[in-house]
């Protein structure tokens, strides 16, 4: 067990300095997240800026939290320009003082962006709406999850993935769980007593958001807790996967852009945030990435707003409390490694 442990922190932790390999000195570095979200980050975003600006990036990959520990590691002098996470790291951050407010005059956009998207103290941006659901392989599972406790159901077993505490959605899984079941930000031992019993019959615990893909196209899986617009993407693809948002509510993702303190180019980091949050680079990324708009301009397609948070199942949206979680994560790490290492 020691040794799988070691085993997985070194592989962790060798992701983190693949996100601060030296850049030219006068590249926008970008820390993102991999798989199709770089690919239609590179279409939609990057491409449009450097045509722009003229400009070059370098991307950088990890999940959220390997950037924010990247950052936290920099102390003030980070090699990040720009970095996406999610807004409970992002808070943290924040209150570490890592991070460089947004100038928002500087950003042409931010006037059609609605209002919650920026953070306190303009210290991030959310440039999307995304949510924590059940994607599901609708040709071996013939009646449509409805619950978070769909996914406790044996017929299940061996042939679920969940993610891991530090992904998103294994995160979000696990609070959804023992919020379902009693559970608060102070006590989640329903939460874990939950999950260490599932851990064992799931294929996986994963890291990275789209090692999903190739267990869904091979069949190893038919169910797990995911993404909307990675299911989208992989839709596109012709895999055959489906999405559910549970009754209890899908846990809504509010992935945000940060400037980290001491980064090399703040000035070009604001027009490539401005590229983003722009009518064009929304409506695209959210065509190509399933992702819901926070430009309050852009008008998605039927295919996109059948399967993005929206109407009901947005509404429905659960938002789990970013501070409570900047406090609390540390130690449901270290609890996690404790009791779901494998």
């Amino acid at each position: 067990m020691l040794r799988r442990e070691i085993l997985r922190w070194c592989l962790a932790a060798a992701l983190v300095p693949a996100a601060v390999l030296p850049a030219r000195a006068d590249d926008l570095v970008i820390a993102t997240f991999g798989g199709s979200f770089a690919e239609a980050t590179k279409l939609c975003h990057i491409g449009p800026f450097e045509k722009s600006s003229g400009a070059k990036a370098d991307i950088q990959l990890g999940n959220s939290v390997q950037l924010a520990a990247a950052i936290r590691a920099a102390a003030g002098h980070s090699g990040f320009d720009i970095a996406y996470m999610d807004d409970s790291l992002a808070t943290q951050l924040n209150a570490e003082h890592l991070l460089e407010p947004l100038d928002l005059s500087k950003l042409a956009s931010a006037p059609d962006v609605a209002k919650q998207a920026f953070g306190p103290g303009n210290a991030y941006v959310n440039f999307m709406t995304a949510a924590t659901v059940i994607a599901y392989n609708p040709d071996e599972v013939k009646t449509p999850p409805t619950s978070w406790a769909d996914l406790f159901d044996p017929q299940y077993a061996g042939r679920l993935a969940i993610g891991d505490i530090t992904g998103t959605s294994g995160l979000h899984f696990l609070l959804a769980v023992n919020r379902m079941r009693g559970g608060t930000y102070d006590n989640m031992d329903p939460g874990f007593a939950a999950l260490k019993s599932l851990v064992p019959n799931a294929v996986t615990l994963y890291t990275q958001a789209d090692q999903i893909v190739a267990l869904f196209q091979r069949g190893e899986i038919v169910i797990a807790p995911w993404y909307p617009d990675r299911a989208g993407s992989a839709i596109d693809a012709g895999v055959k996967v489906a999405v559910a948002y549970p009754k209890e509510g899908a846990v809504g993702i509010k992935p945000v852009m940060v400037i980290p303190k001491g980064a090399s180019h703040p000035d070009l980091a604001l027009k490539y945030i401005d590229t983003v949050l722009s009518e064009a680079g929304q409506s695209c990324f959210a065509e190509h990435k399933y992702a819901g708009p926070v430009n309050l301009k852009v008008k998605l397609s039927d295919k996109v707003a059948k399967l993005v948070p929206y109407g009901a199942t947005y509404q429905a949206l659960w938002y789990p409390d970013p501070t409570e979680i900047a406090k609390h994560l540390p130690e449901w790490t270290r609890r996690w490694q404790r009791e779901m290492a494998r």
